[in-house]
């Protein structure tokens, strides 16, 4: 009994040991699940089907609407403000040649008439030098003497110190009637009254600001154009463009009520590069903004308004327009070719923006662009294009394609 406990027993737990390790590793391998073979599997992916178009290119900016004009008011003679137009309140609309303020006009008055009184003085001491003159050469006639006379003897002198009377009297008539008509506050265009800043019974003195007005016939944005936004527009030098050369621009802007969009022209460049940001500035003009003139359609486009401007620019022939995301970093662009097979081709790329891509070479009208964004792509990986019924082969998406890699892995 002694001798089973020390030899038999112990070396009995041994092989029951390794007969239960031997079960186990036994039966782990039955319960395994088979490998998926994925050597054949297609992965799904999205496409879209590529489009030749021709078509003008877009350049985008941005800016403030401002008036063409802004004009501070200042007095130009002092008084008394005696009576303010209706229309002379902050977003006040006016014509042109209306009276804003009348300053205090009696004292003007007064001093045309002086005016008017001195001239007619001069006038009437200049006839009496003409005809003392006139009277000097008879009286030189008729007493017989030869020769010219002297220009004393004529009165010559004092002519000439009555006719400069004259031409003195009628400068401070014209300065007078200037002084009376500055004191009634008008500015030369259809306008809208920015700031008021004087009002009845106030007295003002010569340069006292009275208020800003603007004209509201045009209004236009200034738009930052970047060197490589200037290689797709055809915009001339710095001066002025004709009719003809004026580039249209799309303004839209988001209000209370929505989007809206106004149409404008791009009518000149500043020709001066901004030494900060190293653009140069393009003018957009909008006509009649306010549409109070009747010279447009369009919505009212408030002056300070932020604008989002859309600029046509160079047409391009037969390029594929696709989406941004689907470029990749090395200008490639990923196929799903007619077999179905994954192709990483090099395209020729005529712009790239936010949104869109736009493709000279590369890529043909009719062929499967990939838009499912892929990590490492390989060429000749079998696709199946979401949509379509692959053809003998099971497909599972990108993602679960990595699973099975992974498992395969393990």
């Amino acid at each position: 009994m002694r001798k089973f406990f020390k030899y038999i027993l112990p070396l009995g737990l041994i092989v029951l040991s390794i007969v239960l390790v031997i079960v186990m590793v036994t039966v782990a391998k039955g319960k395994r699940p088979e490998r998926k073979d994925t050597a054949d599997q297609a992965v799904r992916v999205d496409a879209i089907e590529a489009e030749m178009a021709s078509l003008n290119l877009s350049v985008y900016s941005q800016g403030t609407v401002k008036p063409r004009t802004e004009t501070i008011l200042v007095a130009e003679v002092g008084g008394q403000i005696v009576s303010v137009s209706s229309n002379f309140i902050p977003g006040g609309f006016f014509r042109e040649g209306e009276v804003l303020l009348q300053i205090d006009p009696s004292d003007y008055e007064t001093a045309v008439l002086r005016a008017q009184a001195n001239l007619a003085a001069r006038k009437a001491q200049l006839a009496d030098q003409k005809a003392r003159s006139e009277q000097a050469r008879k009286d030189w006639t008729n007493l017989g003497r030869q020769g010219e006379p002297s220009d004393l003897t004529l009165r010559i002198p004092q002519l000439a110190e009555a006719e400069a009377g004259v031409q003195a009297a009628e400068a401070e008539l014209q300065a007078a009637r200037r002084n009376l008509q500055r004191t009634r506050i008008k500015v030369p265009y259809d306008g809208l009254v920015r700031d008021k800043k004087v009002d009845v019974g106030q007295y003002v003195a010569p340069g006292t600001p009275l208020g800003i007005t603007f004209a509201i016939d045009t209004a236009e944005i200034r738009l930052p154009l970047s060197r490589n936004d200037l290689k797709f527009l055809d915009l001339p030098s710095a001066t002025r463009l004709e009719k003809s050369q004026r580039v249209p621009v799309t303004l839209s802007a988001e209000d209370a009520e929505g989007g809206r969009q106004w149409e404008a022209e791009i009518v000149r460049t500043e020709g001066v590069v901004d030494e900060g940001s190293r653009v140069i500035y393009a003018v957009a003009e909008v006509i009649d903004p306010y549409g109070v003139l009747g010279q447009s359609t369009h919505p009212e486009l408030k002056m300070g308004t932020f604008v989002r401007a859309e600029i046509q620019g160079l047409r391009v022939e037969d390029v594929v327009v696709l989406p941004r995301a689907v470029l990749r970093a090395d200008n490639t662009v990923l196929i799903a070719n007619d077999d179905r097979m994954l192709e990483v081709r090099p395209v020729e790329v005529v712009r790239a923006e936010p949104r869109n891509v736009y493709i000279s070479a590369g890529v043909s009208g009719g062929e499967w662009v990939v838009t499912t964004s892929m990590d490492a792509p390989i060429p000749g990986m079998r696709l199946a294009i979401s949509g379509e019924d692959p053809v003998g082969l099971p497909a599972t998406d990108a993602a679960e394609g990595d699973e099975a890699e992974t498992e395969s892995g393990q």
